[in-house]
């Protein structure tokens, strides 16, 4: 015989009573202090009234019982004060426009879950790291972003060669993607003028980070104050402070300089390297890699927007060294003249090559895992093959060869015209899946190897 029981729904307000919100000792603690100073007022100054007023309210209840009365006058205050803290103290909890769709008692219960979700490191650049990202900052609020910084075309470009700033565009996308998407101040961020002398195809955001940087002195800081007035779950990290440069050996011999100039050449590429060499990370950096559970490289260029981290020596040798769960978001689609032909592991083996001549650790590997994408749409947009974009193949056996755990899933957003794009949420679902099926994984091997 089957028993079903009835789901009993909780007020929301019960949700004050989960353990771990860090509010309840503080509401204990001030009604404490404030009863304490309360007595101690009515000592010092010998306050009468207020010993009128209590036997006032003594005799107005004599017809009932003490006990059920100081019940209720505990029960009153107690709702009183708790409504009238939640109403002077709700703006200095950070919580962002969530408050309007939620009780405070479920966005503060919800803050507390992201803030002990896994520490998470992802590394790459342009529009697929800041995609991913708007779906992880649901996950966790300990998320670091390791972005590339070698952009030398649109906006970025003309503001680092005119102002002399590391290309911010990248930088922008990351902060705005780990921002409130509904808020005001992130859509001004994202903001592109259309026209005016000088201000045409610049973003907000873009000028705005500049700007930070002459007053702040250099971009890491301008990224941090940026990020406070946008509220960021997380923190974005430029790979470097220096001034990078791409340079691309392609199969014929020549020589390609700059990132938007790669692409351009329409030649395979052979070899990334970068000017200066020796381009330094962040102590930031390199301590958020060591501190990560989990890292993800890309989704997103292979060349021009992942590869970039791995030229520099600190950081390939951080990641190859890191003891975290390591993931590989691979491209949906080949990309004309920078990945043509390329398949999956044709991705991984570029990864796997270029940061172990850069690290000089040849034993380790950059990755453990790689995601794939397992659908496409039937009507595929015509602009694909107009530009010989093809869908990247999961040469499966390669991939097992090379030591990979292969992880495939639906990533692109439904759409109707056909395009491929991933989805935050089912980008974010997939890698959040891989990694705590690997931790279970882990903890299972290590117990059995106790026994």
């Amino acid at each position: 015989m089957k028993f079903f029981v009835k789901k009993v729904k909780m007020p929301k307000d019960a949700i004050w009573l989960v353990p771990g919100l860090k509010v309840k000792r503080w509401f204990a603690l001030i009604i404490i202090g404030s009863v304490l100073a309360a007595l101690g007022l009515t000592f010092l100054f010998k306050l009468e009234p207020i010993y009128f007023i209590v036997d006032t309210a003594k005799k107005i209840v004599h017809f009932m019982p003490p006990e059920p009365v100081g019940v209720v006058f505990i029960l009153l205050g107690a709702i009183i004060f708790i409504q009238a803290w939640k109403k002077t103290n709700f703006m200095n909890l950070g919580l962002g426009s969530e408050r309007k769709q939620k009780t405070l008692g479920e966005v503060v219960y919800r803050k507390m879950k992201l803030d002990h979700g896994p520490k998470i490191v992802a590394v790459g650049g342009g529009t697929g790291l800041s995609t991913m990202l708007k779906g992880l900052k649901k996950i966790t609020n300990n998320i670091t972003a390791i972005v590339t910084v070698g952009d030398d075309g649109g906006s970025s470009g003309r503001l680092r060669e005119e102002m002399g700033v590391l290309p911010p565009g990248d930088i922008r996308n990351c902060i705005a993607a780990l921002a409130d998407d509904e808020d005001i101040v992130t859509k001004l961020f994202q903001y592109r003028f259309k026209t005016g002398e000088g201000l045409g195809g610049h973003s907000f955001g873009n000028l705005f980070l500049t700007a930070m940087t002459s007053i702040c002195g250099d971009m890491v800081s301008a990224i941090k104050e940026s990020s406070k007035v946008l509220l960021i779950r997380g923190r974005v990290l430029p790979a470097t402070t220096d001034d990078m440069r791409l340079v691309a050996r392609m199969e014929d011999g020549s020589i390609v300089k700059g990132e938007s100039h790669i692409p351009e050449a329409g030649k395979k590429i052979i070899e990334l390297s970068c000017e200066p060499k020796n381009c330094k990370p962040s102590q930031d950096v390199i301590e958020a890699i060591n501190n990560a559970d989990l890292i993800v490289l890309g989704p997103g260029s292979l060349y021009t927007s992942i590869t970039p981290n791995l030229l520099i020596k600190e950081i390939s040798t951080a990641i190859l060294n890191s003891k975290a769960k390591k993931i590989y978001v691979c491209n949906i689609m080949t990309q004309p003249g920078e990945t043509d032909n390329y398949s999956a592991a044709d991705h991984a083996q570029a990864l796997f090559q270029h940061a172990s001549r850069v690290s000089g650790i040849s034993n380790k590997k950059l990755f453990d895992a790689i995601l794939i994408n397992n659908f496409m749409p039937q009507n595929l947009a015509k602009k694909y093959e107009e530009a010989d974009s093809l869908p990247v193949e999961t040469d499966t056996s390669r991939l097992k060869k090379m030591g990979l755990e292969i992880v495939m899933n639906k990533l692109i957003e439904d759409n109707k015209e056909g395009l491929v794009r991933h989805s935050p949420s089912r980008l974010a679902k997939s890698i959040y899946w891989w990694y705590k099926k690997s931790s279970k994984k882990q903890i299972k091997t290590k117990k059995q190897r106790i026994v």
